[in-house]
């Protein structure tokens, strides 16, 4: 990790498809705090063609600001047209790092012989790396060889990751699979003057087949197993190449690039080191675990955009780390399949006015050919939280499908049971152990008011037991993802004093019980020494006041039949957590959480918590 007595100033840059983003890292008395940050558009596209061009405009601005910040015109981060590394007090930074989704990210197939094994476990290596997995095929998916070789034609990722077997099983699946690589003979994406990369990590007793197959056809890298036994995933080596291999082929072709992976250095062990441009994805995953390991606590991250929805998880004592894109679910180009997913009725069950259908409907449909809009009336407003509340939810479902512990280790099983379609292993999936939940994107970051995070956050994710809510406040999440690989310390530090803005803590007690019967007894001591004493019936909410920094004292008693984490109507003693919004008491219900079908009760439920949650202006919720 790096010497903090060098790393007193740090530029750290996201090149993203529209804006390139900056912010500078500064060690002010004795801590990291993030000072000043800068954006200008990215310059990956004629007429500059250049991605380095867009990031010297956006540190430009932070020399600027920097400048006006501390009354000194002799600040300096750029020198000869690149960033300056330089030891001097107000010269150069002493390190530069960056993340890329520029070009569309990173694109990739993956294969395996099992879909919901070998093959699940390739997917959860490529998008914990930072992918966009276009496709999955396997030997069991039901698809014809010449169906698969044209997908394999017409998708042309940037690369392939092949999985299959067990080591030192059956080899012919994998065989097949290889063949079939083989006879698409794919051309990647960006590029033509290159081999499509293969990354082979399945049976190592397969290794000479497939080499046999493909190396003259393919760049064919060649790692680890990540599957070796049924019981036991192996994915670091397999993410590794993916990302070894998105640097050297995949951003090397993207115009710029290849002067920008020579800017990018750090301290590793007091020596300078070249640092490596990261998919910003991955980025956000990497902060999300070394938050995880370093607080020892289990996360839950969304980041919901216009064309699709991330969700990063770290659960369990081992933190094992999962992500998800969902790449149909977002708030302009995929609205439209949002009210797909939904419904139209899933939407307005959020909504606490009437509306006629056809004009959710136009107001969908404006937001998708007109993406950059952003609601100017606070009906337009409370319609785009709702569609917001759906997309996450649903990502959310795909993603607990997926986080999954593994299927096959536990019994013997027949090889027809292997090869079934059925489900995974249990989702590892544990809102009730979940430590702190994050959102992030426009909708959650910008919110007009921050009670509103904490409504579509809570509606969406239905956090259960005690949840501490935060959200990111200028997404700068990536830049300390890979800022972590260099200093954990300045990472951490910024994340907690400048990136989260903590929104404060739910309480939510899990079950259902008749809605006259008290569900949850609370005698809370607030920051400013008065108790808040009341037995809160089923149904209601309640919001308190307890500021960021501040916590309060509680005693909590579910019903008989509720859990708020210690079982069944068991007294919880603890200390609650302040924020922005406060303390959120939620007995709504959960497994199932329900609002009434009949519109005129759901709409008078919907106005009095969304009053209490001071979500809106009183106008509204009439």
């Amino acid at each position: 990790m790096g010497d903090t007595q060098k790393l007193r100033r740090i530029i750290a840059t996201d090149c993203g498809s529209t804006t390139t983003k900056s912010i500078l890292i500064e060690y002010i008395d004795g801590e990291y705090r993030q000072t000043v940050r800068g954006e200008a558009p990215t310059t990956v596209e004629k007429p500059l063609n250049d991605v380095t061009r867009g990031v010297i405009n956006a540190v430009t601005e932070l020399e600027e600001l920097a400048r006006l910040k501390y009354n000194d015109e002799s600040i300096s981060f750029t020198k000869d047209s690149k960033i300056w590394l330089s030891d001097k007090e107000n010269e150069g930074v002493d390190a530069y790092v960056s993340t890329s989704s520029a070009g569309g990210g990173l694109q990739m197939m993956v294969t395996g012989v099992v879909a919901r094994m070998t093959g699940e476990s390739a997917e959860r290596a490529a998008l914990g790396a930072g992918a966009i997995v276009m496709d999955l095929i396997a030997s069991n998916d039901k698809r014809a060889n010449h169906e698969k070789i044209e997908r394999i034609r017409h998708l042309r990722p940037d690369m392939i990751l092949m999985a299959g077997g067990v080591d030192g099983g059956t080899t012919k699946h994998v065989a097949e699979m290889a063949e079939l690589v083989g006879a698409a003979d794919p051309k990647p994406r960006l590029g033509s003057s290159y081999k499509l990369p293969v990354i082979y990590a399945g049976n190592t007793k397969a290794r000479d087949i497939i080499k046999d197959t493909l190396d003259k056809k393919t760049d064919l890298i060649i790692t680890e197993n990540l599957r070796p036994t049924l019981e036991r995933e192996n994915l670091g080596p397999a993410r590794d190449k993916i990302h070894d291999l998105f640097m050297e082929h995949v951003m090397a072709q993207a115009p710029g690039y290849g002067k920008l992976m020579t800017w990018t250095k750090g301290p590793i062990d007091g020596k300078l080191t070249d640092i490596p441009i990261m998919p910003t994805p991955a980025a956000v995953g990497n902060i999300m675990q070394t938050i995880a390991k370093v607080n020892n606590i289990e996360v839950l991250g969304v980041d919901i955009g216009g064309a699709t929805t991330d969700v990063f998880s770290v659960f369990t004592e081992e933190k094992v780390f999962n992500r998800t894109v969902s790449a149909n679910l977002g708030l302009s180009y995929s609205i439209s399949n949002v009210l797909a997913t939904a419904g139209i009725d899933g939407i307005l069950r959020w909504v606490p006015f009437d509306i006629d259908e056809s004009e959710l409907r136009n107001m969908i449909k404006n937001k998708m050919i007109r993406p950059t809009t952003i609601p100017q009336k606070l009906e337009e407003l409370v319609l785009e939280q709702a569609i917001a509340k759906e997309a996450l939810k649903y990502a959310f479902i795909q993603h607990k499908e997926f986080a999954v512990s593994l299927k096959g280790g536990q019994r013997q099983r027949e090889i027809s049971e292997a090869f079934s379609q059925s489900t995974s292993g249990a989702s590892i999936v544990n809102m009730m152990s979940l430590d702190l939940l994050v959102g992030s994107g426009g909708v959650l970051s910008h919110a007009p008011r921050r009670n509103q995070s904490v409504m579509m956050l809570v509606d969406a994710f239905l956090p259960e037991g005690i949840t501490r809510l935060a959200v990111d406040s200028i997404f700068m999440m990536p830049q300390l993802g890979v800022l972590a690989e260099i200093s954990e310390q300045a990472a951490t530090e910024v994340f907690e004093k400048d990136c989260l803005i903590y929104l404060g803590t739910c309480v939510a007690p899990v079950g259902k019980i008749k809605a006259d019967k008290v569900a949850l007894s609370v005698k809370i001591t607030l920051p400013n020494g008065e108790t808040f004493q009341e037995d809160i019936k089923f149904g209601e909410l309640r919001l308190l006041p307890c500021g960021v920094g501040e916590s309060a004292k509680a005693t909590l008693k579910p019903a008989r039949s509720l859990d708020i984490g210690a079982g069944n109507g068991q007294e919880i003693e603890t200390e609650l957590h302040g924020g922005v919004v406060g303390i959120l008491l939620d007995t709504r219900g959960r497994q199932p959480f329900d609002l009434p079908v009949e519109t005129s009760e759901r709409v008078r439920l919907l106005k009095k918590w969304m009053n209490e949650l001071k979500a809106y202006p009183e106008q509204i919720l009439k």
